[in-house]
């Protein structure tokens, strides 16, 4: 079964941060920059919480409260459930539906950030198994094994 140091390895070192002092407005604008749906939260060198669309719409537009003028610091998910690069990722998977997130920063036992795995990796990774095993077993009845 693949880890999350095989599914960080397709999907490349790009990782968005971004600190507890910015604006809710600078990190939306990176979210949507980047096409993502989560920052992590850093300071010095440390994981600090994460900032989610989903804190985004709870904590900031239902509570009607100015982007501009909102600190990340003040609306991020503090309680952040992190894995392990040779985590196996139906582990990370159950996590993530278990928790009900959408987003898991991958630490090491210093708490340093080696990546972020979503719940689009894991899927994407699921495919793509799921179309190896079809092709293999279609090879497999039509006698091309």
């Amino acid at each position: 079964m693949p880890t999350v140091r095989d599914v960080l390895a397709l999907k490349g070192e790009s990782l968005q941060t971004i600190h507890s002092r910015a604006t809710v407005l600078d990190a939306t604008r990176k979210m949507n920059k980047h096409k993502i749906g989560a920052l992590v939260v850093m300071e010095e060198g440390r994981v600090l919480g994460i900032l989610s669309e989903r804190d985004v719409l709870t904590r900031v537009v239902a509570e009607e409260l100015p982007p501009a003028a909102v600190e990340v610091g003040s609306v991020m998910t503090r309680e952040v459930i992190c894995c392990a690069m040779d985590d196996d990722l139906d582990e990370v998977s159950a996590i993530m539906k278990n928790r009900r997130v959408r987003h898991v920063p991958v630490c090491d036992c210093d708490g340093g950030l080696h990546g972020i795995i979503s719940i689009g990796d894991v899927n994407a990774q699921y495919a793509s198994n799921a179309e190896q095993t079809i092709h293999f077993l279609n090879d497999y009845i039509y006698g091309r094994v």
